[in-house]
């Protein structure tokens, strides 16, 4: 395979949608710049549920999450005890773009991405969920680089701020100078937070993607510094789109007022929904209940269309189709501006605020975006529709690495 670009860098810009560089009402001028100048897409679906981590895990396999095995940001427990972020790169189970791009023999590096810590590559800081500074610490690479980063980058910080985009651009203009990577891949997050708390819009969501913008333009002067510009191709992608919540639905209420949950400690229970934003998915105690997935399901159908204008049920059928969680009986997806909550006790259905992402990627708002700049791009592609599991491919094929089949495929016009 012939490789187009020396280096390669992929950024995702958490909740990031394509209305940020296709609407003017936002301010980013630096993928503005990029996008006149490479290609772009209207719209990417993301995978189910359309999660950071699930998502991120896609982009780095090319595979959905069936053969990934990351179904969610935390893995799923089934006698309610806290859920732990899936963060080693071990929890895959499929090759990964950095695991090829190293055995290649190039310099590979990775920050804040889902699932990485102890994965194959030479600089390291993993998105560790909520394990707190120390993990991360211990688990960046080469080791004590975090300690270096506080000192060379940020003055000796006791703590860095990476709620500022700008700062985990700054981490990555240090390595860019320092060791000009072949393969990079950086992951900030605070257009997700903001979004979370306000929803699609507002002055808070504003501020994280003018950030994100940025965080793009410190990356993009660090390239240039380094002289390496006019051989990378910059990726700017995201993992999911946004919806507004007006509404809380806590499926868990009926199944317990339906005899279905007694008491999840002990394991008196026949069925349970593990809620996720957007969307819920039904496990059984016994996965060849079928009664019980009946039961659950006629449940839902029976509740008055007031109700019932809340959620769509996403069937086995659908769920084995797209690749998706198969250790779950059916799933439900939000509609009409709801999310899920996993209480068991209380109202069931209550008000909402803020924004919600995990619905089934098969609608506009829940839709990413990307954005792809450099040697072996066409200028002025404009890709309709694509697929997270697309960035893998494209990736492979620039820096002319083998890797295994993916469920992915470059899209049409992309590349000279």
């Amino acid at each position: 395979m012939a490789q187009t670009a020396k280096h390669v860098i992929f950024l995702t810009i958490d909740g990031f949608r394509p209305d940020f560089y296709l609407d003017s009402e936002w301010q980013t001028p630096n993928l503005h710049a990029l996008m006149k100048d490479g290609a772009y897409a209207k719209g990417v679906n993301s995978v189910f549920p359309s999660m950071t981590y699930p998502s991120h895990t896609t982009i780095v396999t090319g595979v959905q999450p069936a053969k990934h095995g990351i179904f969610y940001n935390n893995i799923f427990t089934p006698d309610g005890a806290r859920q732990e972020p899936y963060w080693q790169d071990s929890s895959i189970h499929v090759p990964t773009i950095w695991k090829a791009a190293k055995d290649k023999g190039m310099t590979v590096a990775s920050l804040y991405w889902p699932v990485s810590a102890n994965a194959p590559v030479d600089y390291n800081i993993p998105d560790i969920g909520a394990l707190g500074d120390g993990v991360r610490e211990q688990y960046s690479l080469p080791h004590g680089f975090y300690a270096e980063v506080k000192k060379e980058v940020f003055g000796g910080v006791d703590k860095i701020d990476h709620g500022k985009n700008q700062n985990i651009a700054k981490i990555a203009a240090y390595i860019i100078k320092k060791s000009k990577p072949e393969l990079m891949t950086i992951h900030v997050f605070s257009v997700d937070g903001a979004s979370h708390a306000v929803g699609r819009k507002g002055t808070q969501v504003q501020e994280a993607v003018s950030d994100a913008d940025a965080a793009v333009g410190i990356i993009i002067d660090a390239l240039k510094a380094a002289g390496i510009w006019e051989s990378t191709v910059l990726l700017v992608g995201g993992d999911h789109g946004f919806y507004d919540v007006r509404k809380s639905i806590s499926p868990n209420v009926w199944l317990k007022e339906a005899g279905l949950i007694n008491d999840l400690k002990t394991g008196d229970w026949k069925a349970q929904f593990n809620t996720v934003g957007g969307s819920a998915y039904l496990y059984l105690k016994d996965p060849s209940d079928k009664a019980t997935a009946n039961k659950v399901k006629a449940l839902l159908e029976a509740k008055p269309d007031s109700v019932k204008q809340y959620y769509r049920i996403i069937s086995k059928n659908q769920l084995n189709t797209g690749g998706y969680n198969p250790n779950v009986a059916f799933a439900l997806t939000a509609e009409h501006d709801a999310s899920f909550g996993n209480a068991s006790t209380g109202s069931a259905i209550k008000t909402g605020k803020g924004g919600a992402h995990g619905h089934f990627p098969d609608t506009k708002n829940i839709q990413t975006g990307l954005i792809v700049h450099g040697p072996g791009i066409r200028k002025g592609a404009v890709i309709e529709e694509m697929d997270l599991r697309d960035m893998t491919p494209i990736m492979v094929k620039l820096l002319g690495i083998p890797f295994t089949k993916v469920d992915g495929k470059i899209p049409a016009g992309l590349l000279k």
